[in-house]
């Protein structure tokens, strides 16, 4: 047992997408971990845990004993038997159903078919062998994205949970917007989750390595052509182009989501980059009007 819940805690780590906790066995811990019939947990319960005393430590985690007796029938841990059987239970899924509540993961509300029962590990009720989920050893898609929510993304560049839906926010700042003819132009994008209660911890935050593109649009016209891709810079959730206008033309950035992630695409606002006559191009002041020459 100990070996398949060391193994639950691993899976954390390896499955969390977030700035969640990760569980490491050390044997000088205050977090205690047991496996008998002396446990507070409920009647009906095979594990339960207590969080108190998180982020710096929890009470107690605890597991029933192979053989005990319930109202449905016998337990049976299919590490505790020779080979897994039909009807056992898998400790490792089961401890990182644990682990999960002392993230803060709260028990997936299934539909009433179940048929979105593989979105979560963390269940009111674990399934045993052979149903599907019975011995999933990954974080599902929506507890990532109850972890990301509380959490945050571990990174700019991780994907958000395709549980979740979030608007995305992509500002546009050119380098300048009045150039000479043959002069050149840096317009540099910036992309955020949407700033919303609904996003919690995500609200606001940078995403990168995802892919924008630079549209124009001709005066007079309403059709957007993708010139070119951006390319990140050395800031997080920021992106940069640069190039020679030919003509005046309209300018915007779009970021397409994909369906792997749970984000909605976005286009920024437009600006005008206009090109002058001028073989250079003076600073704006209050003065009399000078021809280019």
């Amino acid at each position: 047992m100990a070996a398949a819940i060391d193994l639950g805690a691993g899976d954390v780590g390896q499955s969390r997408n977030s700035r969640a906790a990760t569980f490491t066995r050390v044997s000088s811990a205050n977090s205690r971990i047991a496996y008998g019939a002396a446990n507070p947990c409920p009647a009906y319960g095979i594990a339960c845990m207590d969080r108190t005393g998180v982020p710096d430590r929890f009470a107690g985690m605890w597991f029933r004993p192979h053989g005990w007796p319930f109202d449905w029938g016998t337990l049976r841990w299919c590490q505790a038997l020779p080979s897994p059987a039909n009807g056992c239970l898998d400790a490792e899924n089961v401890a990182l159903d644990e682990f999960g509540h002392i993230e803060i993961i709260g028990h997936h509300v299934n539909y009433a078919d179940e048929s979105d029962y593989t979105d979560s590990v963390v269940q009111a009720t674990s399934r045993s062998r052979p149903r599907a989920g019975w011995n999933a050893h990954v974080f599902g898609r929506c507890d990532v994205a109850r972890l990301q929510l509380e959490y945050e993304l571990a990174s700019p560049n991780g994907l958000v949970s395709t549980c979740l839906s979030l608007g995305t926010n992509l500002s546009i700042v050119p380098s300048a917007t009045l150039i000479a003819a043959g002069g050149s132009v840096r317009i540099t994008g910036n992309l955020k989750i949407a700033v919303a209660s609904a996003a919690r911890s995500l609200s606001g935050d940078p995403l990168s390595g995802r892919a924008i593109n630079l549209q124009r649009r001709a005066l007079g016209s309403t059709t957007w052509a993708t010139m070119a891709a951006l390319t990140a810079t050395g800031t997080a959730g920021s992106y940069a182009i640069s190039f020679a206008p030919a003509s005046t033309v309209d300018y915007r950035l779009s970021f397409s989501a994909t369906s792997p992630e749970g984000l909605l695409g976005s286009v920024s606002s437009v600006v005008r980059i206009t090109v002058t006559a001028c073989t250079a191009v003076a600073a704006v002041g209050i003065g009399p009007q000078v021809a280019c020459e």
